[in-house]
């Protein structure tokens, strides 16, 4: 196991890999957070898991003596190989050398059930989420470990400082749940912010039903574009959206809403009413 600082600087030294800024790596050398990971991603010995950046394989380590399988995608060619000695003892690891966003993940597992686990770089962090969620990734759950800035965004509640678009992106798809906070120094090398645990559960069906999602997430972009503004004087002339004031007023009107209400005040209920009035 690699969850101490002595041994992954041994593995480091080693195998004379250096820490690459574009990867935004960052590699875990605690257990009991690894731990913590395991438990929030509810994983047993029936869990077929796919890790994205598995980095030297201390989480996969882990995570392939809780599951039945682990499939880790990793993007950095010089981890490869270290891959293939720290995980030479685990039969039921396959390891892919390749771009999560580019791969097909649903073939992966052959439409059988699987959940995503990862220590995600802090740099790519949303696309990542937002493209697992909006191209419905077959995944039960996405486990993952961010910054604790994106984590609270992602969970925050309406009329919070946190709460915006993304907010409101990913409890469209998903019921977030901040599993753990985890300082820097649990990290090597160690980041410059706290980070946090956090599971998303994926929703089979969307808490609210709208006609247009693409209208609808217009509207939230152009609600947030400058949060300060009224959302009427927010949506008008928005890229995308063709409405003025008044026609955005009168649809917050019809819904019993104020008209000089702020979009940070409104929850994907009103958002999904708001686009249908629209539309």
């Amino acid at each position: 196991m690699l969850s101490n600082p002595q041994e992954t600087i041994r593995v480091i030294k080693e195998n004379n890999f250096t820490f690459r800024k574009n990867y935004g790596q960052n590699f875990l050398i605690d257990s009991h957070v690894i731990d913590k990971i395991i438990a929030a991603a509810e994983i047993d010995k029936s869990t077929k898991v796919l890790e994205i950046g598995p980095g030297i394989g201390t989480l996969t380590q882990y995570l392939a003596e809780a599951a039945e399988s682990v499939t880790a995608v990793e993007i950095d060619d010089k981890l490869i190989p270290i891959l293939e000695k720290t995980l030479a003892d685990y039969d039921n690891v396959n390891v892919i050398h390749g771009d999560i966003l580019k791969q097909d993940i649903g073939a992966i597992f052959g439409g059988e059930p699987f959940k995503i686990v990862a220590n995600l770089p802090y740099y790519i962090t949303t696309p990542i989420i937002m493209n697992l969620l909006e191209s419905r990734v077959p995944a039960d759950s996405i486990t993952v470990m961010i910054q604790k800035e994106v984590a609270d965004r992602m969970k925050a509640e309406p009329g919070s400082k946190d709460y915006g678009a993304l907010s409101l992106a990913v409890q469209y798809y998903a019921d977030p749940y901040l599993a753990a906070n985890v300082p820097p120094n649990c990290f090597m090398p160690r980041p410059n912010v706290g980070s946090a645990v956090i599971r998303l559960k994926r929703l089979e069906e969307p808490f609210v039903k709208v006609k247009d999602e693409r209208h609808m997430f217009k509207l939230i972009r152009a609600a947030f574009n400058q949060r300060r503004k009224t959302l009427a004087n927010a949506v008008k002339n928005f890229e995308g959206l063709s409405y003025s004031r008044e026609e955005v007023e009168n649809a917050l009107t019809s819904l019993g809403l104020d008209t000089r209400v702020r979009g940070e005040a409104l929850g994907l209920q009103e958002f999904a009413a708001l686009s249908d009035a629209l539309s």
